[in-house]
């Protein structure tokens, strides 16, 4: 079957249309793709102090990561032993995570220290109670998660990414977060990726986008890594260049031509036609405010504009009028790289899911 996705998506076939709706694939999607790979939690210095936690998801498990007394970095599965009651919520500082339904209390070693009325069990066993664990991992400023235990490192999966931006002249030094922005959007999450690995709408869809950034195909470049895909794009005004990056499943990374800047944030499915985003922004702390001003209504603008494009692309494709679509290799090698990566994660069971019902 991933042979035969594979030969397809080589002649420019896309994956079948109904993958992008169908709850089928969606719910094998979890336990193949986002109960395996690394995502990006949150910012480094919401854990940087002893009791210090964030909250975050991966595909649809809601994780929690927290900084111990020893000084470790612990994640597990934010979801209680008893109910199943998320036991933390955003981000803070907590002695201990306690669950807020009937109190059954965590350490931040994520041990299960006690639970009301418990002792009135005789069969009760803490230590079999504690909150499940999840891999936990930092780059830079930045913390991700892995619900598999045994993935490989997360300095593997970046492979070659790091050197491509230190190539670049860029730096984590000096950077510091600034604001997380949320948006969400009418649309499976794989529409919402491939948005994001192509820039042959920008002429057509982003006016101000294409005003600041030469998009011209020998200009806009491509590159497809085994983990992540790359696009490198330079300014029209001053030549310097900006990365945007995709490490799979579904972390985006945006470096814009200009001063310091840093921006990512996961694409997180939330249902069969629905995504969660979030973007965590990186500045020098002495960035200029009216640049940051015009930066943010730079980014918001194109940020609509592709809400708007993807909402539709996906109508389309849950209307169940076309099997399929047609992808321009020479403008669309990343959502072709992205389609093949898709194909070879759930195989051989996608087979008798919504290929078979075509």
């Amino acid at each position: 079957m991933a042979t035969e996705i594979r030969s397809q998506i080589d002649q420019g076939i896309t994956l079948p249309f109904s993958w992008f709706a169908d709850p089928a694939v969606f719910a094998l999607e979890q336990q193949r793709i986002f109960a395996r790979g690394w995502q990006y939690a949150g910012p480094a210095e919401w854990v940087a102090e002893p009791g210090q936690y964030l909250t975050c998801h991966a595909g649809l498990v809601p994780v929690v990561v927290v900084r111990d007394h020893d000084g470790g970095l612990n994640g597990f599965v934010n979801i209680c032993r008893h109910r199943a009651t998320e036991v933390a919520q955003g981000n803070g500082r907590r002695e201990t995570l306690q669950c807020p339904y009937h109190a059954w209390t965590y350490g931040l070693d994520g041990c299960l220290r006690a639970a009301p009325r418990s002792q009135l069990e005789p069969e009760f066993d803490r230590s079999q109670l504690g909150l499940l664990p999840v891999a936990v991992d930092t780059w830079g400023p930045m913390v991700f998660v892995n619900r598999d235990l045994e993935a490989p490192p997360l300095h593997d999966v970046l492979g070659g990414l790091p050197a491509l931006l230190e190539t670049a002249g860029f730096s984590f030094e000096g950077l510091r977060f600034r604001e997380r922005r949320e948006s969400e959007l009418a649309a499976n999450w794989k529409a919402v990726v491939e948005n994001f690995l192509e820039c042959y709408h920008c002429a057509t869809a982003h006016p101000a986008f294409s005003a600041e950034v030469d998009v011209r195909p020998d200009r806009y470049l491509l590159e497809a890594h085994p983990t992540f895909n790359a696009q490198y794009c330079r300014a029209k005004a001053t030549g310097e260049q900006g990365q945007f990056h995709l490490l799979y499943p579904n972390t985006g990374i945006n470096v814009f031509p200009g001063p310091a800047n840093l921006s990512i944030g996961p694409i997180v499915p939330a249902g069969p036609g629905r995504t969660e985003r979030y973007l965590d922004y990186f500045f020098a702390p002495d960035a200029d405010e009216a640049w940051l001003s015009d930066f943010f209504a730079f980014d918001d603008q194109v940020g609509k504009e592709d809400t708007v494009l993807v909402e539709s692309v996906h109508r389309g494709m849950a209307s169940g009028l076309l099997e399929h679509g047609q992808l321009l290799l020479n403008a669309e090698p990343l959502l072709a790289a992205f389609q093949r990566w898709i194909g070879d994660q759930l195989k051989p069971d996608a087979q008798g899911l919504a290929v078979e019902r075509e």
